[in-house]
């Protein structure tokens, strides 16, 4: 009897450490489904918008000559755009409850890669072998490199998620590390303010480092608020905490303000320039404020850090190349071409 006990005594820590490992590979496996599921919500839904809107491009360069100014309300195609757009927006806007923020923000390279191949597929114009390569193989060679990032992104991503009650963001928004980055943010932001304003530095560098620093702060509570959501509606109301609405209004003014900036950006500079500079610097502040925040790449190897840095890296060199070589878009144009892809609503929106 002795021994028997004994022996239990001795399996007993076995038992533990056995339930323990297999409680932890559970829980990562969970993580690893949660990220998948986040990321193909993410490239669904920039897929989708990007699809949208050139629809609904290609409706308004068809009716330019038209004497309504409204003429395109009357068409399927812009209202096809139009829910496929509102689908589109409604599957990123779920991806950031499932996984982290330094995951989903920086896929808008997907909609900037779909506006490259959708310009590709309508080309108006016949084109000579040295026009080809002159115009289009950097294109082809930035979708090759923005397809490997994401990839990298992907595979590298943060595992770690929490869920997003009430609790956790409020301990979040307190903590200190966070503090210290508003601080920043915010001292920064009022100083290139004040010059864009004050100064008339309309410089795209001070115009869109206005647009990221708004950015981050929207990607964040766009989490904290999609996450709240979709736990809300699994049963676990989350809509009875103060921060929920904190949240929500901080989100729907930092979006405001992020289209007037960018509404300005866009009667001084190129659409395909604000496309390259603002997915670079949006997705970099908002990458920073998703680690500082949500704490996305605590415990990470430093190996699965630098490999999500460099897919980050050759993403950013991708979607430079593929807007390198756009022209300005050309009234009444009979077909979509690569030269009218809205670059500047898709790659900037992770914001969005």
């Amino acid at each position: 009897m002795d021994g028997a006990h004994s022996a239990g005594l001795q399996l007993q820590p076995f038992l533990t450490t056995s339930s323990s490992v297999s409680l932890s590979s559970s829980e990562g496996s969970f993580s690893y489904k949660e990220n998948l599921i986040g990321a193909l919500l993410a490239i669904f839904g920039h897929l989708v918008v990007s699809i949208a809107l050139n629809l609904q491009k290609y409706c308004h360069i068809r009716l330019a000559g038209s004497k309504d100014p409204r003429a395109y309300f009357k068409t399927k195609t812009w209202w096809l755009g139009l829910l496929l757009l509102l689908l589109g927006e409604l599957g990123v806007f779920a991806s950031y409850a499932f996984a982290p923020l330094s995951l989903i923000v920086p896929l808008s390279a997907v909609s900037v890669i779909a506006s490259a191949i959708i310009g590709i597929i309508f080309i108006k114009e016949k084109w000579k072998p040295k026009d080809f390569v002159r115009r289009y193989v950097l294109s082809f060679v930035g979708c090759g490199l923005a397809i490997v990032g994401t990839y990298l992104l992907v595979t590298f991503a943060p595992n770690s998620h929490e869920k997003m009650t009430g609790e956790n963001i409020a301990r979040h928004l307190v903590s200190w590390p966070f503090l210290l980055y508003m601080l920043v943010a915010i001292v920064l932001f009022c100083l290139l303010l004040y010059f864009y304003k004050e100064k008339n530095a309309n410089s795209i560098i001070v115009i869109l480092l206005l647009v990221a620093l708004l950015g981050s702060m929207t990607v964040v509570t766009v989490k904290a608020v999609s996450g709240m959501l979709v736990l809300s509606i699994q049963g676990n109301l989350q809509l009875d905490y103060p921060i929920f609405y904190v949240m929500f209004v901080c989100m729907v003014a930092t979006a405001v303000y992020q289209a007037t900036f960018l509404s300005q950006a866009s009667q001084i500079y190129d659409s395909s320039l604000i496309a390259s500079v603002g997915y670079i610097l949006s997705t970099t502040a908002a990458i920073t404020a998703g680690a500082i925040f949500y704490l996305d790449f605590l415990g990470e190897e430093a190996l699965h850090v630098c490999m999500f840095a460099l897919g980050c890296l050759i993403a950013f060199l991708g979607v430079f190349l593929i807007t390198r070589n756009r022209k300005k878009a050309i009234p009444f144009e009979p077909y979509i071409s690569m030269d009218a892809m809205p670059g500047l609503e898709l790659s900037v929106r992770g914001l969005c």
